[in-house]
């Protein structure tokens, strides 16, 4: 038996004696697992996980079974949780047990290991998380508004200038801002190269990412073996990530520090964290890079989502457009753009803002979460080192919170007596001690981009040669970040006003 065999072999051995301590672990509580699809001899449910669009089973599983669903893939338990009454009570009020990672062999050979939302819970962790608190927590995010506002600018002259490159040019701002915010880097119209590496190392990241999706996170043991042997192609394609991944934190995070010894920056994010290490004598340029690299490549991605989600909503519900323009139109008016300070006044456009986040959340599984200990949960067993997956598309599809689910309807947001409810919490930046730390950035991003195009142009169906409507498949990608497929719809400006007013904002 060559060494290939051997180590096949021994991989296989050491799931089943993993499966048989977790019963063994069980037996003595006579506690049954979550319900859930019945699990294979050995290899579990590793057949019925998807890899395409995985939020679609899972919430057919959560009507079939429950809040709570218990799963199985060789060695791994992958509990989905498909309620935010029992994510609170899981990820928020027991955090202590809920707040670890899932160990994936796959990220760690992609080089994504150094992600702070990929991060075991630990130290390292902490590290990551308080220099991200220090420049985006709430109070602090409000310095990064004026650069907000710029780039959201910028944006509404490229749709005056190219409105059928709409798509190109919402994901152009969702990196100009934060490229600015954490680099100092004014990104090119086209082809930028940070942002090239940045969308090429997300992408091969979303690809790999799911339980199932790649047989080496199923079975860790397969990380030994070499590329050329069949079904190892993995090998190949991590290796592909991993220079890329590389790159997207060396470029910008060089960029950056050399600015600042040439004195040429000291308010970008990279910038401050470096000047603070050096003063205090313990610079870990090594993390501040990572904390970098993860503000960039999270805060981008799930933007342009957002904002893809909203040309598409806008496209296809012309009346929730018109509803939000009248309002801008009688409070702000047509002799200026919306503000910052605007929001509070203009209930409908955040009523909008929260339907957008909730039809179509960007990020439908959230990231998942891993228990550092046994725990039993309304009399079933959750194992040590079980996958939690919050199942954030089914937990907005909830009917009895939101009735037709699959509708964009920003009225369900108000009282019967017309003032904006309390469901203010937007699901898809996650639970518990690991919410998201930029959120209070990414929520002012999407807010004054589609309260800024909406004061400005209309969008519309696109009309084919013959004057009709083309209408728009509502198709969502695969992955990690969900984002619309491609599609087209007419930008046009709401008024020769509202032009003057976005050709005034590059004087």
């Amino acid at each position: 038996m060559d060494y290939r065999a051997s180590l096949i072999l021994g991989g296989l051995l050491v799931l089943l004696l993993k499966s048989l301590l977790g019963a063994w672990r069980r037996y003595p509580l006579r506690l049954p697992y979550p319900p859930g699809p019945p699990p294979r001899f050995f290899v579990g449910n590793h057949r019925e996980i998807p890899t395409v669009l995985p939020w679609l089973t899972y919430t057919e599983w959560g009507r079939q079974y429950g809040d709570l669903v218990h799963a199985r893939t060789f060695g791994q338990h992958v509990i989905l949780v498909n309620s935010v009454e029992t994510a609170a009570e899981l990820l928020e009020k027991r955090a202590h047990i809920y707040s670890d990672r899932p160990v994936l062999p796959m990220m760690e050979l992609m080089g994504w290991d150094f992600n702070t939302g990929l991060l075991p819970y630990g130290n390292r962790w902490r590290g990551h998380r308080k220099m991200l608190q220090r420049h985006f927590r709430r109070d602090v995010a409000q310095i990064y508004r004026p650069i907000q506002m710029k780039k959201v600018h910028a944006f509404l002259r490229g749709l005056l200038a190219t409105p059928q490159e709409f798509r190109n040019l919402f994901q152009t701002v969702a990196a100009a801002i934060i490229v600015s915010a954490v680099y100092g880097h004014e990104i090119e119209p086209a082809n930028d190269h940070f942002v090239t590496l940045s969308e090429r190392a997300v992408q091969k990241l979303s690809e790999a990412f799911f339980p199932g999706a790649v047989a080496v996170n199923a079975i860790p043991i397969l990380r030994y073996l070499p590329g050329w042997l069949p079904g190892c192609g993995f090998q190949g394609f991590a290796a592909e990530c991993r220079q890329l991944t590389q790159e997207m934190q060396e470029v910008p995070f060089n960029f950056a520090k050399g600015n600042m010894q040439e004195g040429l920056d000291s308010k970008s994010v990279v910038a401050k964290l470096l000047e603070a290490g050096r003063a205090q004598g313990n610079c870990d340029e090594q993390m501040i890079q990572e904390v970098a690299a993860v503000s960039y490549t999270a805060g981008s991605d799930t933007t342009a989502s957002s904002l893809g989600s909203f040309f598409l909503a806008m496209a296809v519900h012309p009346d929730a457009q018109k509803k939000a323009q009248r309002e801008i139109d009688s409070v702000v008016g047509t002799h200026r753009l919306p503000e910052f300070e605007d929001r509070p006044s203009l209930p409908f456009v955040e009523a909008l803002f929260r339907e957008l986040m909730r039809w179509r959340p960007v990020l439908p599984l959230g990231v998942s979460h891993a228990t550092t200990t046994d725990d039993v949960y309304e009399g079933y067993y959750i194992p040590k080192g079980a996958m939690v997956i919050s199942n954030i598309w089914a937990m907005t599809r909830n009917e009895a919170i939101y009735p037709e689910p699959d509708r964009f309807n920003p009225d369900r947001f108000f009282t019967a007596e017309g003032d904006l409810n309390d469901d203010d919490t937007i699901l898809t930046f996650g639970f518990g001690r690991r919410i998201c730390p930029g959120r209070h950035t990414a929520d002012a991003s999407v807010w004054c981009t589609i309260v800024s195009v909406l004061a400005t142009f209309d969008i519309a169906k696109a009309k084919d040669a013959n004057g009709n409507e083309i209408d728009i498949d509502p198709v969502y990608s695969d992955g990690l970040v969900s984002h619309p497929e491609p599609f087209v719809c007419s930008i046009t400006p709401r008024s020769d006003k509202a032009r003057d007013l976005v050709q005034a904002t590059e004087l």
